[in-house]
């Protein structure tokens, strides 16, 4: 993922400014989004994806923006935020055979109610699509989930 400022446009005391955003993921697949920062908030203008984007990669597509696009954009911890660091974007999720069970379950409740399981495991964990594929595997070796295809 690359964050690079585009453009700034002064007016009075108030400077918006443009990012440029680009998530690249190794099958060749590339989203470009537009991002403005102005008054102390940041808006994503514009969003370009190659292969198209569900509505539900869509929503995921916020929580992948929010941290790089808050630090290029400066926005660090407010006055409210305890200890003075950055604010975790990504849910808190246990490690090890824990966090294999809860993502189990979500996967397994995604695919009851018919939706995407990875993006449902993504949007839990809020890792992206390598790293919750991973989490599902792990998963499946911990036989939390069923085996992916018949061993020989």
């Amino acid at each position: 993922m690359s964050v690079r400022a585009a453009w700034q446009v002064r007016e009075g005391r108030n400077t918006a400014r443009w990012f440029e955003v680009r998530l690249a993921f190794p099958d060749g697949a590339r989203v470009d989004a537009l991002a403005v920062e102005y008054g102390g908030s940041v808006c994503v203008e514009d969003v370009r994806a190659e292969p198209a984007l569900s509505l539900d990669d869509l929503a995921v597509l916020a929580e992948w923006l929010e941290g790089p696009l808050g630090e290029a954009c400066g926005a660090g911890a407010g006055p409210g935020a305890e200890g003075g660091g950055a604010r975790r974007a990504r849910p808190d999720w246990p490690r090890g055979a824990e966090g294999r069970l809860l993502a189990a379950r979500e996967y397994r409740a995604a695919q009851e109610q018919g939706a995407d399981p990875v993006l449902a495991v993504m949007h839990a964990t809020g890792h992206s699509r390598r790293k919750a594929l991973r989490l599902i595997g792990q998963a499946r070796d911990a036989g939390f989930l069923t085996p992916r295809r018949a061993r020989r």
